[in-house]
């Protein structure tokens, strides 16, 4: 086995305290240990609201106690739950000015994910076949500050509507959350659609929530992927954080080993967990 490195890389979805379920690591903590990793970033994620002013803190943090010593960066962003008031323009102009280099879409509010829980409500993003009026402000705002459109828990029928007009509006920066996660629930073959016809990049993570704090690995299936479509369209994440799952750079660490075990080069490994989400976050290499 040949060891594979996390110099450098950058991880665009890892949850940590203060959160409403329990996590693995404070912000500060999940900072020292990308330090630790050599970490290149870590953008943090919530479901309940704003992590920009969290990133802040944490790199104010980092200034003080390291004073330079290391070039590691936390970012954050905004994730239209009810806890922003959902499609918000106003709150993701806020988060924007603040610093917020993504935006996410509804993700445990979204009316996707409450039908796949047996509830109803929940956020609408598209309807009638078309995407909600609104999008078009907080899509124009993403555009103005260059920040990154992320799906969320949208259902596949969904991400095609929101993708096809954010494009239509200019967007680039566009990723398609855990597509492999069931409540999105895309299949490879609409994945590779999806990257031929808009060009958006896949957030492939490490596991998935099955419920009952039971995980499902997505390795395997990732691993298909890749083969399948390459990898310049591909994000190496974890969407880590949980107790439950090894800790955020083990998960990470595991995963590249699976991949390059299986005849994925370095190369290509920079491509997905160094170029790709480095390039998004426009931070360069």
């Amino acid at each position: 086995m040949n060891n594979i490195s996390l110099n450098g890389i950058v991880d665009l979805h890892v949850h940590s305290h203060p959160d409403i379920r329990e996590r693995a690591y404070t912000d500060f903590e999940l900072l020292e240990a990308g330090i630790k990793a050599g970490a290149k970033a870590i953008v943090i994620k919530t479901h309940h609201g704003t992590t920009m002013d969290r990133a802040y803190l944490a790199n104010e943090y980092n200034k003080k106690v390291y004073k330079g010593d290391n070039d590691f960066v936390m970012y954050g962003g905004i994730t239209l739950n009810y806890a922003v008031g959902g499609l918000n323009p106003v709150a993701v102009e806020t988060a924007l000015k603040l610093g917020a280099k993504i935006v996410w879409l509804p993700t445990i509010h979204a009316a996707n994910q409450m039908e796949k829980f047996g509830k109803s409500g929940g956020i609408n993003c598209v309807e009638n076949g078309k995407p909600v009026p609104v999008l078009t402000e907080i899509f124009s705002l993403i555009k103005e500050y260059d920040a990154v459109l992320a799906t969320g828990h949208l259902s596949p029928e969904e991400i095609f509507i929101v993708v096809d007009h954010a494009k239509k509006m200019g967007l680039d920066k566009i990723l398609i959350n855990h597509p492999e996660f069931w409540v999105v629930g895309m299949s490879n073959e609409d994945q590779e659609r999806l990257v031929k016809e808009y060009d958006v990049y896949l957030e492939r993570c490490y596991a998935q929530p099955m419920g009952g704090g039971v995980y499902k690995s997505n390795l395997a299936d990732n691993y298909e992927l890749i083969k399948k479509i390459g990898c310049e369209n591909i994000i190496v994440n974890t969407d880590g954080g949980q107790v439950e799952n090894p800790n955020w750079e083990l998960a990470f660490a595991e995963y590249m080993q699976y991949l390059f075990d299986r005849g994925v080069t370095k190369e290509e490994l920079e491509i997905m967990t160094i170029k790709n989400p480095a390039k998004l976050l426009n931070i360069g290499k």
